[in-house]
């Protein structure tokens, strides 16, 4: 077992004080958006070896996940992110062209998928998938705007899924002028006076529209599903839904990939035609996951894809043998709450308190939780293990 040391992510819609707080740094006051825990190349988690600091792919060789700590105080940008063959192609097209990895006009930074998963530490936001054909043009209809009223039409003339997708590409290859937007954004304002919004859509777009003033995302964001999770929940976003986080503290669990394609909400690089060609029929709503039970104090979640899952335990005296952990290979553990030692099978405990963070690689076989607190265990499912249930959005 190793406790690693993390690299944070400081993007500019992070919040400024919850992480440090939550892993025991001090604030500096600029924004701490995310902590990422895993061996990406791009923010590897760092161990101490024998002969100093080390990546921990050196220990553990390259994982197929990662986890991150996230805290948004603002919205993220409207993403999409690529399957295997899309991620495959454009990284390989990327490479080809010579595109630096650290370029801001770089789209693919491995050549991975990047289907997600988020856990609410707090009261989480996040617009996901897109809303049904008869919500979107009750949405648009009484907005009585050339913009709004061209995509209404659009989406009348071609309802359903393909109708929406094909909507959505014709608004992001001709977008809308920051002035129409900000009277898009007014005449949500004003059906909102009236007590008139509809599943929270107009409230979504004037929520974001100060953050992100005349940006096509404002519009774009009245046709995605608004979701709320509370602490304990968890949604998971396979590649090909469309997406846009709004607020809120998460635990993240993904595959190893930093592939984003977006759709607004941002100054980096937009990808209007990657988007469109990203997006699944499939993916368009399921969001929720809901939990089995292993033993009777952790919660497993597993989109059921195999490519990973999270398993969240809670430990205290009543366990006189401590909470065993599923899953035996490869894990990275973080303390989300108390303070718990973590044993393997050879007796080797290491403590843990909030924020603290720990691989176990399948050496360390079984592990038990001892103390009073809680952890989060990412890991790769193994063949035959437990499932967890998908939900629809409604």
């Amino acid at each position: 077992m190793h406790l690693l040391d993390c690299p944070s992510q400081a993007y500019a819609w992070g919040t400024a004080f919850d992480i440090p707080s939550f892993i025991g740094r001090a604030a500096t006051g600029q924004p701490m958006a995310e902590v990422w825990m895993g061996t990406h190349p791009l923010g590897p988690a760092m161990v101490q070896g024998p002969e100093g600091r080390v990546p921990l792919s050196e220990v553990a060789g390259e994982l197929p996940f990662m986890m991150k700590l996230l805290s948004a105080a603002k919205p993220l940008s409207i993403q999409v992110h690529p399957n295997a063959e899309l991620a495959r192609k454009g990284f390989e097209a990327e490479e080809a062209e010579g595109v630096p990895l650290e370029s801001p006009q770089r789209v693919f930074k491995d050549p991975n998928p990047k289907p997600e998963m988020v856990y609410a530490l707090t009261a989480f936001d996040t617009l996901v998938g897109f809303r049904p054909t008869a919500e979107i043009l009750r949405i648009l209809g009484p907005l009585e705007h050339p913009v709004t009223q061209r995509m209404h039409d659009q989406l009348a003339a071609n309802p359903g899924f393909h109708g929406i997708v094909r909507m959505l590409e014709a608004l992001l290859l001709e977008p809308p002028t920051p002035h129409e937007v900000h009277e898009v954004v007014a005449l949500c304002h004003g059906r909102l006076a009236l007590g008139l919004d509809i599943k929270r859509a107009y409230a979504s777009a004037t929520e974001i529209a100060p953050h992100y003033p005349g940006d096509v995302g404002v519009v774009v964001s009245l046709l995605l599903n608004r979701l709320t999770l509370q602490p304990g929940e968890a949604a998971y976003l396979g590649a090909g839904i469309i997406h846009a986080h709004l607020r809120g503290m998460c635990v993240e669990v993904m595959v190893n990939s930093d592939n984003v394609l977006r759709a607004g909400l941002t100054d980096k690089t937009l990808s209007p035609a990657g988007v469109v060609a990203s997006i699944q029929a499939d993916m368009s709503r399921v969001a929720r996951v809901s939990p089995d039970l292993f033993g009777t104090s952790t919660d497993v979640f597993e989109p059921g894809d195999s490519l990973f899952g999270l398993a969240v335990s809670q430990t205290s005296p009543a366990d006189v043998d401590g909470v065993l952990l599923p899953d035996g290979g490869a894990r990275i553990l973080v303390c989300t709450g108390g303070e718990v030692e973590v044993v393997n099978e050879a007796g080797e405990a290491v403590r843990l308190t909030r924020g603290a963070v720990l691989y176990a690689g399948p050496e360390d076989g079984e592990l038990r939780l001892r103390g009073t607190g809680e952890v989060a265990q990412a890991y790769r499912p193994t063949e035959g293990a437990h499932r967890a249930r998908m939900l629809d959005l409604v």
